[in-house]
């Protein structure tokens, strides 16, 4: 498997991009993880994103790609790999596509997690995080602590800014701006797949394995 996932916030590309990982022993890219740990790790690329971080600018196409290039080496990623959260522009995937060319790699699908807009601001704006352990609940699913406090650590739970409703709409504009030109993209390239990402999370899961041929058991 060597997929690209796509979608707009809370489509949950990273949820389902977790547990395929895990299930068939592949490298799960998130590129915000990724430059996190380099800037961490003061790597020489480290540094350089995060003198664009500090500064309030973006990070360099350049600097992403050569980052995904250093991950796609690694022995998990040789074994096959699922991109989450990069493209995110047209630039960027015409820059992907020559860097996966040199490396002699081919990708099996775009996987497009397609939810609506009113879907994903229930899903968003219910969205509460634990102060201490960063674990995630949801004010509309039915195991949501009626104290609003953590199960596991006790601390309380808030709302993030970037979860509140006028917020997320906001999110979802600059989603439609920016990255729905992909979807044309990889259309037009023919590897675009479209999974109805709304309904129950196993449900998802099991229809991208179907889409992206991944019924074969995984050893």
């Amino acid at each position: 498997m060597r997929m690209i996932f796509l979608g707009p916030p809370g489509a949950g590309k990273g949820t389902q991009a977790v547990k395929l990982a895990a299930k068939y022993g592949i490298a799960h890219i998130s590129t915000g993880d990724m430059l996190r740990e380099h800037v961490k790790s003061e790597t020489d690329l480290g540094k350089q994103a995060k003198s664009y971080m500090d500064s309030g600018r973006l990070v360099p196409d350049e600097l992403i790609i050569e980052m995904v290039k250093k991950r796609l080496r690694e022995d998990d990623a040789k074994r096959g790999f699922i991109l989450d959260g990069f493209p995110r522009t047209v630039k960027q995937a015409e820059a992907l596509d020559e860097l996966l060319e040199s490396e002699g790699i081919k990708l099996d699908a775009v996987v497009f997690l397609d939810v609506d807009e009113e879907t994903l601001v229930r899903r968003l704006s219910g969205r509460r995080i634990c102060l201490n352990c960063n674990a995630i609940y949801n004010v509309y699913n039915a195991d949501y602590p009626e104290d609003g406090h953590c199960r596991s650590c006790g601390a309380k739970l808030i709302q993030r800014d970037d979860d509140r409703p006028e917020v997320v709409r906001q999110r979802l504009d600059v989603y439609r701006k920016d990255t729905a030109p992909l979807l044309a993209y990889y259309k037009g390239r023919g590897n675009l797949v479209t999974v109805d990402a709304s309904s129950d999370s196993g449900e998802v899961l099991r229809a991208i394995e179907e889409l992206c041929g991944g019924k074969n058991d995984p050893n």
